[in-house]
């Protein structure tokens, strides 16, 4: 019996024993250490400015960016920002390394971020620049020439589009024709797809006039008839798409992507298929002065491009 009751002594004691609560750990206040706010996630960050929904933007430049990596030796991987400005505002916080835009993004990104060009693009058709359109309904009897887009329902791209907008917004005050001259104005609607849905909107009647970039209705030929579609006149030609870096980016990290994007060669049968996802023929050396023509434009047309 007195072993009974010694063994329920000793459990009940070990009991007790863990069932104590560790003393409090005294913590001195007055010693911090500062913690920088990591980004959310470690790399290199790639965007193609949002002319069209995401998903062609992905299927366009993910095989460039794969080429990136492998040789760079890099983690770059694509971001999608939803909108023009919100592209441009990534690129000012630096959640946007390497800006794939128009120029007239770029010429934005230049002045108001410091961004600099690495180079630019060939086009799909071998020119080293590319334009915008004005478009219309086949079968509309009323429109022929640009005089004839006056008091007309326009729908442009984005205020910062360069062919979708600010090219044929040039085109037109060539020809007499500003804003004011026409019964509405604008703009193609949400997060990504702009491009698209300018021609849509033709398409369906509820503008009578659409400006999109040249190569435009080669995207939506799945979606619609595009003879449906009829081109009232094109622009000028002007700098290609352009790669930029953002400021502060590392001049190495720089070099590397440059010479990467370089190496890019329409001869080479895997490369080629790169390039052609992309629906460029290549890339070729840019400065920061190829874009002077577009500030002149932009001079002509009243844009500022420190707002």
């Amino acid at each position: 019996m007195k072993r009974y009751s010694g063994l329920v002594l000793a459990v009940l004691m070990l009991a007790v024993g863990c069932s104590q609560e560790p003393p409090p750990l005294k913590v001195d206040l007055s010693k911090r250490e500062n913690v920088g706010l990591l980004r959310e996630s470690s790399g290199i960050t790639y965007a193609y400015l949002p002319q069209y929904s995401h998903t062609v933007s992905y299927k366009r430049h993910h095989l460039i960016v794969e080429f990136l990596r492998r040789e760079t030796g890099l983690n770059i991987r694509q971001v999608f920002p939803d909108t023009f400005d919100q592209h441009m505002e990534m690129v000012g916080q630096g959640k946007i390394d390497i800006s794939y835009s128009n120029p007239f993004i770029y010429v934005k990104i230049a002045r108001r971020y410091g961004a600099r060009a690495l180079c630019r693009v060939v086009e799909a058709n071998g020119r080293k620049e590319f334009r915008g359109q004005v478009i219309c309904r086949a079968d509309n009897r009323a429109i022929h020439t640009l005089a004839d887009c006056r008091q007309k329902r326009w729908i442009a791209v984005d205020p910062t589009s360069a062919g979708g907008y600010l090219f044929p917004l040039g085109l037109f005050m060539s020809h007499g024709l500003t804003i004011k001259d026409f019964k509405e104005l604008a703009f193609s609607p949400g997060p990504g797809g702009k491009q698209e849905k300018v021609v849509l909107a033709v398409y369906a009647g509820k503008y009578d006039i659409g400006t999109i970039r040249e190569g435009t209705l080669d995207v939506v030929k799945d979606k619609i008839d595009t003879r449906e579609i009829r081109v009232i006149a094109n622009t000028p030609w002007y700098p290609g798409w352009v790669y930029a870096a953002r400021a502060g980016l590392d001049p190495v990290v720089v070099k590397k992507i440059r010479a990467a994007l370089l190496k890019l060669d329409g001869h080479n049968a895997s490369q080629r298929r790169i390039l052609e996802a992309a629906d460029i023929r290549g890339v070729i050396p840019a400065g920061d002065h190829d874009f002077d023509p577009i500030r002149k434009l932009a001079a002509q047309i009243g844009m500022r491009l420190d707002k």
